[in-house]
């Protein structure tokens, strides 16, 4: 990967990873200050906070790993996306509270499990890290 190339990415691993961390850590306020839709609830930054934080995980492995033969938005990626958002999302549902219907916390909740689920499985059967 030439040097242009990996500083490109490390501008977008910082980028979305102090947006992501603004959006987890500020949920309620950042929304507005970052010209998001506003909401009644945190839920929606706090899910993608998460999903930024990972995808600035991700980049950081691309730039640090490329020239070992791994590549962060590959698999490593898809793992640390889907178990960082799936455990936001779960988080969310133990401590949160939501004002959604029976069957919506049914769905969310398969949801987050389904996909810590499949974040783990990728995890443990390609033992990257």
């Amino acid at each position: 990967m030439k040097k242009k190339d990996k500083i490109l990415l490390l501008v977008d691993c910082i980028v979305n990873s102090v947006l992501g961390l603004v959006l987890l850590a500020f949920p309620f306020g950042s929304g507005e200050i970052l010209g998001l839709p506003v909401s009644e609830n945190n839920f929606y930054p706090l899910i993608l906070g998460a999903v930024l934080v990972g995808i600035g995980i991700a980049l950081f492995i691309e730039v640090k790993y490329y020239s070992k033969g791994k590549s962060g938005l590959g698999l490593e990626g898809a793992i640390i996306i889907n178990v960082l958002a799936s455990i936001v999302l779960i988080l969310r549902l133990i401590f949160g509270h939501l004002n959604v219907s029976f069957f919506g916390l049914i769905i969310l909740w398969f949801v987050g499990i389904s996909v810590l689920v499949i974040g783990l499985t990728e995890y443990f059967r390609s033992r990257l890290f």
